[in-house]
C-alpha cells in the first residue's frame, strides 16, 4: 500500500507504465467537476470510475487479483481499512468478472485517513475495505483507477 498527495504522484511513475498513466490521468483532469462514471484511459489495462456515495459504518475488507486500485479522494473523507490478505479469510468467493473477492479477519489491521487530494495504492496482497465514515457519515466523492498488474 502507498499513501500520498496526488502533487507526489511523479515520484510513483517508475513503478510501472500501467501506474504513471492512471496517476497522469488523474493530474490531468478537472476531478471537481467530473462526472461519475467509466473513463477509458488505456482500454481494459487502465480505467478509471468516479462515484458519488455516503460513507458507512463498516464493510467486509476487499481485494483483487487483476487490477492494482489507486484510490483517489475528490470531495469529503474517508476511513480505509488496510490489512495484509495473508491475515485474512475469504468470506465472499471470487468473481472473475469483476476481480472481486471478499474477506473477513480477526487480526489486527490499521485504518489510513483518505482525504480531498490524497490517494492510496493498492496491490493485490492489500485487503482493503474503503467508504468508512470518518465520525459522521457523509457523502464523499472519489475516482478509483483500476490499473492492471503489469
Amino acid at each position: 500500500m502507498i499513501k500520498d498527495s496526488l502533487k507526489n504522484a511523479g515520484i510513483y511513475f517508475s513503478l510501472s507504465e500501467n501506474l504513471k498513466k492512471g496517476l497522469e490521468w488523474l493530474k490531468a483532469q478537472d476531478l471537481v467537476n467530473i462526472a461519475c462514471g467509466r473513463y477509458e484511459i488505456d482500454s481494459d489495462a487502465v480505467w478509471a470510475n468516479v462515484q458519488e456515495y455516503e460513507t458507512k459504518d463498516d464493510a467486509n475488507f476487499e481485494a483483487h487479483r487483476k487490477y492494482i486500485d489507486i484510490q483517489y479522494m475528490i470531495k469529503g473523507e474517508e476511513l480505509v481499512g488496510v490489512i495484509d490478505l495473508v491475515n485474512c479469510k475469504t468470506c465472499i468467493e471470487y468473481d472473475n468478472e469483476k476481480d472481486l473477492e471478499f474477506f473477513e479477519t480477526k487480526a489486527k489491521f490499521q485504518y489510513q485517513e483518505l482525504r480531498e487530494g490524497d490517494f492510496l495504492i493498492f496491490y493485490p496482497h492489500d485487503a482493503h475495505k474503503p467508504s468508512i465514515a470518518f465520525g459522521a457519515k457523509s457523502m464523499v466523492k472519489k475516482v478509483v483507477v483500476k490499473v492492471a498488474v503489469d
